[in-house]
């Protein structure tokens, strides 16, 4: 339960951003993600007999990732079924908290981009609430990673989901569980490497693919969770090395979703890839006992 509340506090700089990003469209879908999520559990807990375990807050932090995982346009009846669809299908029929192989949170996004694809648009300018494209739309678009200055990208003054825009705010955030020791660092940092090596690699500024996308928000908040990631040092390199290839083969390449939404950026499928190795990963580099 303490590592929950710290990933509500975690994210809390992310959230206040939003708000100010976003305005009331961002509160709205801040609520609807987490009212959502902790429902949905409450509700099927209730049905099927079960203790009612809401006051944990892992329901809470999959709203709250999920609702910040969203576009500013996203109807709020399209994020309300994903995030109940994460919680129930992504947790609870998998038997619940940490017997769930895959990130509810990432379930639940994995079910809104393609059940709910086109909704994702217009992407939004924080602010002014004009209508832009994205940094990772336009390296698709041109094949170069410039002509978005790079802090206005680790500030927040960019298009983009309600919580990934300021790169400071989720540094501050994760910042807090890495003092805290409630985070498995190793994901993150091995992931960074991996973006910075295929970086370099390609040509490209590493700082623009550091702050670009939610690179930060997935690394450091998502591919983490605890009940989903690997348990020992070995196995969370390797996880997040897997997760950085994967979500920079998504920038790259991706893929489209015929007459509606070309996928851009690679986080959801990169965590639940990931998520599949974890079992595997757990008993590969488990410390044989002398």
């Amino acid at each position: 339960m303490k590592i929950m509340i710290g990933m509500l506090m975690a994210l809390t700089p992310a959230a206040l951003y939003s708000l100010y990003a976003f305005g009331l469209a961002a509160l709205a879908r801040i609520l609807t993600g987490v009212i959502s999520a902790v429902a949905a559990e409450a509700i099927f807990q209730k049905l099927t007999g079960q203790k009612i375990t809401v006051k944990d807050g892992s329901a809470a932090v999959t709203g709250l990732l999920l609702s910040l995982a969203v576009s500013v346009s996203t109807p709020l009846y399209a994020l309300g079924i994903s995030a109940a669809f994460g919680i129930i299908a992504g947790k609870q029929l998998l038997g619940g908290l940490g017997k769930n192989l895959f990130n509810p949170a990432m379930f639940g996004r994995l079910f809104y981009l393609f059940v709910f694809p086109d909704s994702i648009l217009p992407w939004r300018q924080p602010v002014d609430m004009t209508t832009a494209a994205t940094p990772l739309e336009l390296l698709r678009e041109t094949g170069e990673a410039a002509g978005v200055p790079v802090l206005d990208m680790f500030l927040g003054r960019i298009p983009g989901t309600i919580g990934e825009i300021s790169t400071l705010m989720l540094l501050i955030g994760f910042s807090f569980l890495v003092y805290k020791k409630f985070v498995r660092w190793r994901i993150p940092a091995s992931a960074f490497a991996t973006v910075l090596v295929l970086s370099i690699i390609a040509g490209q500024n590493p700082l623009f693919h550091f702050f670009a996308g939610s690179l930060m928000l997935g690394a450091c908040f998502m591919a983490t969770d605890p009940m989903t990631s690997p348990r020992f040092p070995k196995g969370q390199v390797i996880f997040g090395i897997g997760f950085g290839l994967i979500l920079m083969s998504m920038r790259w390449w991706g893929w489209q979703t015929p007459g509606v939404y070309e996928f851009t950026e690679g986080t959801t499928f990169a965590v639940l890839t990931m998520n599949l190795f974890v079992p595997y990963l757990n008993k590969k580099f488990k410390p044989s006992r002398k």
